[in-house]
């Protein structure tokens, strides 16, 4: 990515995405995470995972949808968020017969009446695209909205210097700061690349 980009991105740490998103519309930009299965670790969590049949589940960030389709085919009742309200213009028209309820909203400053009020919360990916300046706000908030789990999918690095983001992946210690707010590690794991960690309370 160039470095300008870099330097816009850090200076407009979440309008950014409205940018992207706008820019894809218009077929001057593609989305890198635009793909058309839903996270692979998110897929492997959901086999041993509990039934979705009458629980809730909210989707952080959740671009065009991949991930919150597939946890409504589970069966969770999928309430799913983005702050670009082109990436969610362009969900609801990609999915005209979904059962997900599509919202802008921002996770710096999420509604109120979404404290803790979720079974299931999927945090892919969304905290490492912000700076590292805003991680713990992030987090915090992440950890806010759940109600008894949360799932968090991200590219790991180990404790060190800043790097040159987007993005910005989170180190060990970051991970383990989802550990708030009465939450509690349940599973930790780490491949050569990704955490797939899974928190509850």
């Amino acid at each position: 990515m160039p470095s300008d980009d870099r330097r816009l991105q850090a200076a407009n740490p979440t309008g950014w995405f409205e940018d992207l998103y706008a820019e894809a519309e218009a077929g001057t930009a593609s989305v890198p995470w635009d793909v058309p299965h839903p996270q692979q670790h998110l897929v492997e969590w959901a086999r041993d995972a509990p039934d979705g049949l009458g629980r809730s589940a909210l989707v952080v960030g959740c671009g065009y949808g991949r991930d919150s389709e597939f946890l409504a085919s589970l069966g969770y009742d999928v309430t799913a968020f983005d702050i670009s309200p082109t990436a969610v213009a362009a969900v609801r028209k990609r999915h005209p017969e979904s059962k997900v309820e599509y919202v802008v909203a921002d996770l710096l400053n999420p509604p109120a009446e979404w404290h803790r009020a979720f079974d299931l919360v999927v945090e892919n990916m969304t905290v490492q695209a912000l700076p590292v300046s805003l991680h713990a706000e992030a987090i915090e908030k992440v950890a806010s909205l759940v109600g008894s789990t949360l799932l968090v999918l991200a590219v790991a690095r180990d404790e060190g210097p800043e790097p040159d983001g987007p993005p910005w992946p989170l180190t060990p210690s970051e991970i383990l700061a989802f550990e708030t707010d009465g939450l509690s590690a349940r599973r930790v794991f780490r491949d050569e690349s990704r955490w797939l960690a899974e928190f509850g309370r």
